[in-house]
């Protein structure tokens, strides 16, 4: 049920991003000639008021479809409601409508879930420090620590509770590096014992894992519209940043957070763990997916909407579109790109699943 909850999370926000394009044009009397939810054939498809909505075989995301690419088509070139013949506002508003829309149902979600869960009101802490995410290739991985796991002891000392065990915990890692360490964590109701030896980065410890509190957040009712409204945009515009600081050093650190990129099944992981939660949990993943989305498809790359961003900037700089054929190499590279690392994000991510790894005896 946890996967189903999260596969239905992604699909929606999917939705949500095409159905921007889609309303944004037809809003504006613009002619879209399809609307559909993945690429390659279709398996269900429905033609309405002259648009084909299709689900499609490879849920790797979705597109709104314009007569303008369609070399078939019975519309005439000239005619002043295809996209190309718009003026530049127009075009750029459906280009930027799925950014827009992905991060008005975020911040939706949010005040969603103060309404229906409630604002934060402290932490519930459990002895132990959760292993939020293990990077591979790292000390944490290769000590078999696991995500989901719980640190109980280190050297034989017990592990506190809350923010503070987990900077005590962070503290004596980064304290020892190259040495050997005895760690006991919890697994699925059984104690492991653990060799861990944290690397050395400019002297201290580094173990490769994203460590967080044990235990549930407690929320509480709003005292008002305004506190709600205020707790809404605040988690909104710190999930923001986040977002555009892991994507800042990605490019500036590549090499350090490159392994920690996930693809889509590491998505639906982590979203069925937080559906098996319950809680405000999955409030926040669904707006955290929702401005990753917008983020992404707002990056000038190819066959996202920055890409598409840019070659209409360029347009406008210039008074006239770029040439067919650069235009369409430029798509072209896109396209290659996206497969490219859709595959190997998929590879990686379903190697690293707990299952896969048991049936190859990690």
């Amino acid at each position: 049920m946890g996967v189903l909850t999260a596969l239905a999370i992604l699909a929606g926000l999917i939705v949500v991003h095409e159905a921007g394009h889609f309303f944004a044009a037809t809003w504006q009397g613009i002619r879209v000639s399809g609307f559909s939810i993945g690429f390659g054939p279709a398996l269900l498809q429905r033609q309405r008021r002259g648009v084909q909505f299709a689900l499609r075989a490879i849920p790797l995301g979705g597109y709104v479809a314009f007569p303008d690419d369609e070399e078939d088509s019975e519309i005439p070139s000239d005619d002043p409601d295809l996209l190309r013949n718009r003026p530049l506002p127009q075009r750029a508003l459906v280009i930027a409508a799925g950014v827009i829309a992905n991060l008005l149902l975020a911040w939706a979600v949010l005040l969603g879930q103060g309404l229906l869960v409630g604002v934060p009101a402290g932490f519930s802490a459990t002895p132990g420090v959760l292993v939020a995410a293990v990077q591979p290739g790292q000390p944490a991985a290769a000590s078999g620590l696991m995500a989901g796991d719980r640190i109980l002891s280190l050297g034989g000392v017990a592990v506190g509770g809350g923010s503070k065990a987990v900077v005590d915990l962070v503290a004596d890692i980064q304290g020892a590096p190259e040495r050997s360490l005895q760690i006991q964590a919890e697994r699925n109701g059984e104690t492991l014992s653990l060799r861990l030896t944290p690397s050395d980065r400019d002297g201290l410890g580094r173990i490769g894992a994203q460590l967080q509190p044990n235990g549930s957040e407690v929320f509480r009712p709003a005292k008002g519209p305004l506190e709600l409204l205020g707790q809404t945009n605040r988690v909104f515009v710190q999930l923001i940043r986040r977002t555009v600081d892991g994507f800042v050093a990605l490019v500036t650190h590549f090499g350090e957070t490159a392994p920690q990129v996930s693809g889509p099944v590491k998505i639906v992981e982590m979203g069925a763990s937080l559906a098996r939660q319950g809680g405000g949990s999955l409030f926040v993943f669904a707006a955290l997916i929702s401005i990753n989305l917008a983020v992404l498809n707002a990056l000038p790359l190819p066959l996202l909407d920055g890409g598409q961003f840019a070659l209409l900037l360029l347009e406008g700089l210039r008074g006239k579109p770029l040439p067919d054929r650069l235009q369409m190499a430029f798509m072209q590279s896109g396209f290659l790109l996206l497969v490219g690392l859709s595959v190997v994000l998929i590879v990686k991510d379903t190697s690293q699943l707990s299952v896969v790894q048991q049936l190859l005896g990690r």
